[in-house]
């Protein structure tokens, strides 16, 4: 028994002594905390550093765009080919994706040696090789009578302008093909093929082999965001924002990029780090001076490095009694799978003696004990690199989705870290321990980055077939110059039917006389009441007015306008407005004064005078009985009686656009155009009256209240109505009427959009084709929304978060979509209301038979004020429109 104790504490003290000689020798070569903290930060830097146009040319860490733009939803089915090229094997393999988003894939491969003669000869001669496997694959397979999108593992630096192209930066690991660098390699591949005239393929995507084991595993698991390879050599990606790519126009969505991190300290940035092992394999090496983070990390070096370390030790006495073999003096003897098998948990010692003897050495037990220790510190260097670079990653996931903690997964491949048995348990430690605030998933890719490309290549296809349709329901919105043309041209025949007496009754432009003759002049002065009713808002104010020097002051209060009153009887509709005047008078201690007052009524008003308006009919959402005929102006009168608290003069009713035309006089004496880009659409101007005939007389001019809201109830502007405006239409109080306004306003945009997103996610386009039940809802998608998602300060994480409140449950793609569709839907009609307004303008020119028309036109609505587009758009469509203004 004592003796047992005596050599169980003989080998332990062994052991120690063996492994505090070995940590003496590579001191160097462990990494503390601060360290590895130190290289994340470097790191981070190196990632910016790539990411930005004035400094990625100087970047070791090239940041590479890879034009995947997309994870898999699930949604993807069809049969697909892949290649992967980039290792000691090459495989041809056949995907067949299930449908009905049932994720289920089934793969057939064959794998291809790479011959050496083949991959440092003749590019040409390594992709016409590459094409007679992919043509034996396909017959073998009896494949050969289809057409297949086929997708490419490419495990080599490339630059890419889009998904199917990749320029060679530079050959790695074993490759040396000539002629290939810096030429595109899909096209190398394509005209390979070509010469194989009884296979059909479409080549749709080239990946790095990092952004295959993303996306296979990203198929399983929708988190997964990052892939890392760790094999014979080592790379990762993940998803960036695209605002943060200068490299890539544009600033929506995501994309996946390549980092090379390889490459990290190729400018000497890990210098400090590097011991005089890396540096005398560096020179040994294919590539000296490059790929040096990869040099210390990856399967074909790590055995390598063991090799030189164990060489010196030797050399230094303090391993193999000093003696050396000719097998351990030989490059490449001592490979990874030699390091991964002696530091297996139970036969490590014993495979550690015999990998030992069969390089020709005659190992102690202290011998054994301490190789497999310098393997150890070998390996756990690497992944201690590999962990602090990763955590880098996932800390700027986090910092970009502005998050206190991520849930993320990591898709993991390669030779080491699939075989080597420790090196995973690691890993995953170093990076929770790195990133406490981010809960890590690490799934290991089943079947390797092949499947990867043809995932890529599915969603390749998918994203394709899916944009044709989304540009398909877009171009019913995209207008054309000919177009807006016919509707300036169509617009100025209805300005014409409108104002003449015979025309009148048919036009749909009303064209109504306002009996508004003047237009400030500067001497108007006292105080005057104003209430302004045209939404779902009603506003009371006091205006000051001092003459000479056109001063205005104003004092207001806005009053809620309920549904109940605004769709109950006239009678409530005007008692309502009139307790709203007496609150105000009340709160600005007027009670009892006798006031001018104007009523701003925004609705289509027949006026025989400018204190008398007949309601033609509501619009806007209001439907108050027995007031369509009926004088406004009478039944607020009434109303006034009724209450009997005060008495006020109304001396004139005014359309909200005339209004607004008005206010900008008193500023700007060349205004004579009013415009209304808000909840409803409107415009005035002032017209020559010998052009009125529904009014007597022909010297001066009057204010016209256009009304063009009605314009295209004759059908004249179906062409360019499509199925979503007719919907809208067909839900709206007025169905048939209102057509231009519907199609313009800010009370029906919003709705536009939720019939658009409705339909998109009917057909699988949007939402994963889930229909949540707030999107069902009618005028659920206000017109502010629209507002918001289009502003350009507006990152895609915000629009989320907008369409979240809304109960959408949006990817950053669908989100992009939405952005779009609002987008067409503003602009559309921003170009509509430009084209109206450029009608008027061009009409006002001839009319006054000038080349060049100077005229100020005034605006409000908060279409225009608020939207971050629409102003800009409108104003560029008149310039198109009518060039002499």
């Amino acid at each position: 028994m004592f003796a047992v104790h005596l050599m169980a504490f003989y080998f332990t003290k062994l052991k120690e002594d063996q492994i505090k000689k070995v940590d003496r020798f590579l001191y160097h070569m462990r990494l503390s905390d601060e360290t590895l903290l130190d290289i994340m930060a470097r790191f981070q830097a190196e990632m910016q550093k790539g990411l930005g146009k004035d400094t990625n040319p100087t970047a070791s860490v090239k940041m590479l765009p890879t034009f995947v733009r997309a994870i898999p939803d699930g949604s993807e089915k069809g049969e697909f080919l892949s290649l992967d090229l980039g290792g000691s094997k090459f495989r041809v393999l056949k995907v067949q994706v299930s449908e009905e988003g049932k994720r289920n894939v089934q793969m057939e491969s064959q794998f291809y040696p790479t011959p050496n003669e083949i991959i440092r000869g003749n590019g040409s001669e390594l992709f016409e090789y590459v094409a007679d496997c992919l043509a034996d694959f396909m017959k073998t397979k009896g494949l050969k009578h289809k057409k297949l999108p086929l997708g490419l593992t490419f495990s080599f630096p490339c630059r890419q302008t889009k998904l199917e192209e990749g320029i060679l930066i530079s050959w790695t690991k074993k490759f040396k093909a000539r002629g290939v660098q810096d030429t595109d390699v899909v096209d190398c591949l394509a005209k390979a093929i070509k010469k194989h005239k009884d296979i059909d393929v479409d080549i749709l995507a080239l990946v790095n082999d990092t952004v295959g084991t993303m996306m296979t595993c990203a198929y399983d698991d929708p988190y997964c965001e990052v892939g890392v390879i760790i094999g014979t050599g080592t790379n990762a990606c993940y998803m960036e924002d695209m605002s943060n790519i200068d490299l890539v126009e544009g600033d929506e969505g995501r994309m996946c990029i390549n980092t090379e991190w390889g490459a990290f300290g190729d400018d000497g940035a890990l210098e400090d780090i590097r011991t005089e092992f890396d540096r005398e394999l560096d020179l040994g090496s294919l590539n000296p001076g490059k790929q040096l983070f990869e040099k210390m990390i990856s399967g074909l070096y790590l055995g390598e490095l063991v090799r030189i370390i164990l060489l010196k030790m030797a050399k230094a006495g303090l391993l193999f009694g000093g003696k050396k073999s000719s097998a351990l003096h030989t490059k490449g003897k001592i490979e990874t799978r030699h390091v991964a098998a002696m530091e297996k948990y139970k036969e490590g010692l014993a495979n550690t003696r015999e990998i030992l003897t069969d390089l020709g050495l005659e190992p102690l037990e202290a011998d054994c004990i301490a190789v497999q220790h310098v393997c150890t510190i070998v390996s756990f260097r690497s992944a201690n690199l590999c962990a602090a670079a990763l955590a880098a990653i996932l800390t700027r996931l986090r910092e970009n989705k502005k998050l206190v903690r991520l849930r993320t997964t990591v898709g993991m491949d390669g030779t080491v870290y699939k075989i080597h048995p420790q090196y995973p348990k690691r890993l995953h430690k170093v990076v929770r321990k790195l990133v406490p605030n981010c809960d890590v998933r690490f799934l290991l890719s089943e079947s390797g980055s092949t499947k990867g490309a043809a995932m890529v290549t599915a969603v390749a296809s998918r994203v394709q077939a899916q944009r044709k349709q989304i540009d398909k329901v877009l171009a019913l919105f995209q207008l054309t110059q000919e177009q807006l043309k016919a509707v300036q041209g169509k617009m100025r025949t209805e300005f014409e039917y409108g104002l003449k007496r015979d025309t009148h009754l048919l036009a749909t432009v009303k064209m109504l006389p306002t009996y508004v003759c003047g237009m400030p002049d500067g001497t108007e002065k006292g105080k005057f009441l104003a209430l302004d009713l045209g939404g779902t808002n009603f506003r009371v104010l006091l205006v000051k007015i001092r003459s000479g020097r056109r001063s205005v002051r104003m004092y207001n209060k806005i009053f809620a306008i309920p549904l109940e009153i605004m769709q109950g009887t006239g009678e409530e509709l005007f008692d309502h407005i009139v307790q709203c005047i007496a609150d105000f008078l009340d709160y600005m201690g007027l009670k009892g004064a006798q006031l001018p007052l104007g009523f701003t009524f925004s609705f289509p008003c027949r006026q025989t005078s400018i204190d008398k308006g007949t309601l033609i009919e509501w619009t806007k959402g209001f439907k108050a009985t027995d007031c369509e005929g009926e004088d406004v102006v009478d039944m607020l009168r009434e109303a006034i009686k009724r209450r009997n608290e005060f008495d006020l003069d109304i001396v004139a009713i005014v359309n909200d656009t005339v209004g607004t035309m008005m206010t900008c006089g008193h500023e700007d004496p060349n205004c004579e155009i009013g415009l209304i880009a808000g909840t409803g659409s409107n415009m005035c101007y002032m017209e020559e009256m010998k052009n009125i005939e529904l009014v007597e007389g022909d010297e001066g001019k009057m204010c016209i209240n256009t009304e063009w809201g009605g314009f295209g109830d004759n059908g004249c502007i179906d062409d360019i109505r499509t199925q979503y405006d007719e919907k809208v239409d067909e839900g709206s109080l007025n169905p048939g009427k209102q057509r231009y306004e519907k199609m313009t306003s800010g009370m029906y945009l919003g709705e536009i959009v939720r019939q658009i997103l409705i339909d998109l996610t009917k057909h699988g386009l949007l939402f994963r084709g889930q229909i949540s039940e707030r999107l069902r809802t009618r005028g659920i998608f206000e017109t502010k929304f629209l507002s918001q998602i289009e502003s350009d300060r507006l990152a895609l994480l915000q629009v989320r978060r907008i369409l979240q409140q809304l109960g959408l449950d949006s990817t950053c793609e669908d989100s992009i979509v939405v952005k779009e569709v609002c987008g067409a839907v503003s602009r559309r009609a921003a170009q509509l209301y430009g084209a109206g307004l450029a009608a008027i303008v061009e009409k006002r020119r001839e009319d006054q038979g000038l080349e060049n028309l100077k005229v100020t036109v005034g605006v409000d609505g908060t279409l225009y004020k608020l939207h971050p587009h629409f102003s800009r758009i409108l104003q560029e469509t008149v310039k198109e429109l009518a060039p002499s203004m």
